[in-house]
């Protein structure tokens, strides 16, 4: 089972100089794809248990768009093991003017996850 989210970073997720995008941001975003998993695959929002692997690969800026996915690659009896990619998929160039953007023809991948996360028993209802 698989989810994917597309979001544009903002101006309000810059934190750093030069419009840079906090790395926590990609895995906020691992979060919710990892929430959408859970209430598809148990009915359940269920709870991120743990990250055991985080790898940033590439800088996110204000007004690029993210692709998030993820992906259930093992369960437990009530453990879901995931793993996680975040790409850039159209940047912005302001070399260009202020609104002027690509589509990348080949996405950039920004962050790779895999993480655990928990559906209690009594909470799954599928």
């Amino acid at each position: 089972m698989k989810s994917t989210i597309r979001v544009r970073m903002s101006a309000h997720d810059a934190h750093y100089g030069g419009n840079l995008v906090d790395g926590a941001r990609m895995l906020q975003l691992f979060g919710d794809v990892a929430t959408e998993l859970l209430i598809l695959n148990d009915g359940d929002e269920g709870l991120f248990k743990a990250y055991d692997m985080v790898e940033f690969m590439a800088p996110v800026f204000a007004g690029d768009y993210i692709e998030a996915t993820g992906e259930i690659v093992s369960c437990g009896n009530t453990s879901r093991k995931m793993v996680f990619e975040a790409r850039k998929v159209i940047a912005p160039r302001p070399d260009i003017n202020d609104s002027a953007c690509d589509v990348l023809e080949t996405p950039i991948i920004v962050c790779r996850a895999s993480g655990t996360c928990v559906v209690p028993k009594d909470k799954q209802r599928k």
